[in-house]
């Protein structure tokens, strides 16, 4: 009777084990089993949540690797890793011919987000239309009761031309249309959110990975910008995240790529608000 008890028990561990996901276990970190070294990561600010979490777990797993991770926005990745600055520049938007060409430079999508509309939580409007983005971006319509809001002035904010998220933004959102000038230019993703958080006649636009209660997502087009929304293609401002390297990446460098293209680096995707690329 002990033995049939003891049999059941086992194969109801035995299954239970079976249903762990794949990244709970260590088999991803176990590629960083006698690496050693430094990886030095800079660029796009969407993607440093993912990459400092990912940092952490691999630098626990093993001592012997330093990870850094900075922003600066996809320009600076760009640079910084064509001047041979960094091992991984990162980008939020595709990299074009030229700085392929120039660097010799290679890519590699790890997620799938989206670039969200955002005022202050105080803020009742939360739904504008495509048009109406257009307007306010390019000065046109300067008060938030011409769209439904208070009678008050409208405090723009964007980013510098070199960020990605800008640039997924001016293409998907204003379909290139001209930014105001008066427009406050914002640094990074972290650093809008925290902007707009503290105006309560602002508006920007930031990752959606970034995006929580103090802020406010403006639906465009009456489509919420979530990760819900941008994974089924109803919202349309999406972009990859990518990381780059000059020319081929060297192994703790393409070690790193292949964690976070892998089941457990989809698992840090997902949890930060992102879609991993291969969903």
């Amino acid at each position: 009777m002990f033995r049939r008890i003891f049999f059941v028990f086992l194969c109801l561990c035995t299954a239970v084990f079976s249903l762990q996901p794949v990244w709970a276990g260590s088999s991803d970190l176990s590629a960083f089993d006698g690496l050693s070294g430094r990886l030095t990561i800079a660029g796009g600010t969407a993607h440093i949540p993912v990459m400092k979490q990912a940092a952490r777990q691999i630098m626990e797993h093993n001592p012997d690797i330093a990870i850094t991770v900075a922003g600066g926005g996809s320009g600076v990745g760009v640079q910084k890793v064509g001047a041979g600055l960094v091992d991984i520049g990162n980008t939020g938007r595709a990299l074009s011919e030229k700085e392929r060409d120039k660097f010799g430079l290679k890519s590699y999508a790890f997620a799938v987000d989206g670039v969200g509309l955002a005022v202050h939580p105080d803020n009742p409007v939360n739904n504008l239309s495509k048009d109406q983005v257009k307007g306010i971006f390019a000065g046109e319509i300067g008060s938030w009761k011409q769209v439904g809001g208070a009678d008050r002035q409208i405090n723009l904010y964007t980013r510098d031309e070199a960020s990605g998220t800008r640039s997924v933004f001016w293409k998907k959102a204003l379909d290139k249309g001209p930014v105001a000038v008066e427009a406050n230019v914002i640094q990074s993703n972290g650093a809008m959110k925290v902007a707009i958080s503290r105006d309560p006649d602002a508006i920007g636009y930031l990752s959606i990975g970034h995006m929580d209660d103090s802020v406010s997502g403006v639906a465009i087009d009456g489509v919420s910008p979530t990760r819900e929304n941008a994974k089924e293609g109803s919202y349309p401002v999406v972009r990859k995240l990518y990381m780059n390297t000059k020319g081929e990446p060297g192994k703790l460098a393409r070690t790193f790529i292949d964690y976070l293209q892998g089941p457990r680096g989809a698992h840090i995707v997902s949890e930060n608000g992102f879609i991993p690329a291969g969903q």
